[in-house]
């Protein structure tokens, strides 16, 4: 069953640049919110204290997408439209990589267990590597058209990334061995992926309006949400343990308890299209809004 919750908002954050999309978020060792503002070739950075600064990219037609803290102090992040990856220090200064081969669209990326940076290819099937030097290594999934998404690193020393087409996770070690893990619904289309700290993996179907949970055993539970077309997209572990997501399609966030109880807070504009999410050290949550904006709520209530 799925429960409307009330959860209050502290804050609308609204982006200078008119059309400049705020996408994903990440959390800076500097104590700062980066965020990516993907139809704007932009980098934000937003302090505690409320003050948001932009930072133009060297194309405005990059698509930076989601982005993470890397072991050097500094952002990294994905430029899904000319394939690159890209780093960003704390004091805004930027720079980016290329990839090897053509067109590999990279979109999820995620500091690695071996202090190196791993992304996905989702248009290349391919998972990378890429150490803070540049230096790139690419492996290739045991499937075509997988469409490889979000990646996180897992409890269990490896990486897992969700892959989108095939209605699979995969798990790949630091060394390049690779294993899928097919998902029992057909047509889930995996996207966001996130870790928890008792070693299972949440995930959102956004094919299927469903939020999924794999067990650090390999069991696979999903929980479906109230409209099966709400579109979930990323997915957050709250200092809880319940899992919160996006649903950009219906202008929801929403939380999911371990034993499959659901709640949803709808936001004040349904066609903001929320995307990427983060709890700031102080559990509130914060939500990157395509729309223009990104808010920060008090969610203990929910």
């Amino acid at each position: 069953m799925t429960n409307t919750a009330s959860a209050r908002l502290l804050h609308t954050y609204t982006v200078r640049t008119p059309g400049s999309g705020p996408y994903a978020l990440a959390a800076g060792p500097d104590g700062n919110l980066w965020c990516t503002l993907v139809q704007g070739g932009r980098i934000a950075r937003l302090t505690p204290d409320g003050h948001l600064d932009e930072f133009a990219l060297d194309s405005p037609d990059c698509g930076p997408s989601l982005i993470a803290p890397g072991p050097d102090g500094a952002l990294w992040f994905t430029r899904n439209r000319d394939h690159r990856i890209g780093r960003i220090s704390t004091d805004g200064q930027a720079r980016s990589y290329e990839l090897p081969g053509a067109g590999s669209g990279p979109f999820g990326i995620t500091a690695g267990p071996d202090g190196a940076l791993w992304f996905t290819g989702m248009h290349t099937d391919r998972i990378g590597r890429i150490t803070v030097d540049g230096e790139v290594t690419e492996y290739a999934l045991p499937c075509a058209g997988a469409f490889p998404s979000f990646v996180v690193a897992g409890s269990d020393g490896a990486l897992w990334c969700t892959l989108n087409q095939t209605d699979a996770l995969a798990r790949i070690t630091v060394s390049g061995e690779v294993r899928t893990h097919p998902l029992s619904a057909a047509g889930t289309a995996p996207v966001g992926l996130a870790a928890a700290p008792d070693g299972a993996l949440w995930f959102a179907g956004i094919g299927t309006g469903r939020i999924g949970r794999m067990d650090a055993g390999g069991e696979v539970t999903e929980y479906p949400l109230a409209d099966a077309r709400c579109r979930p997209h990323a997915v957050a572990v709250a200092p809880d343990g319940a899992c919160w997501f996006t649903a950009w399609a219906t202008g929801r966030i929403g939380r999911v308890t371990v034993d499959g109880r659901i709640s949803e807070v709808p936001l004040p504009d349904p066609g903001c299209e929320p995307h990427g999410l983060l709890f700031g050290p102080d559990g509130t949550l914060y939500v990157a809004q395509e729309s223009g904006a990104v808010t920060r709520w008090d969610v203990s209530g929910v």
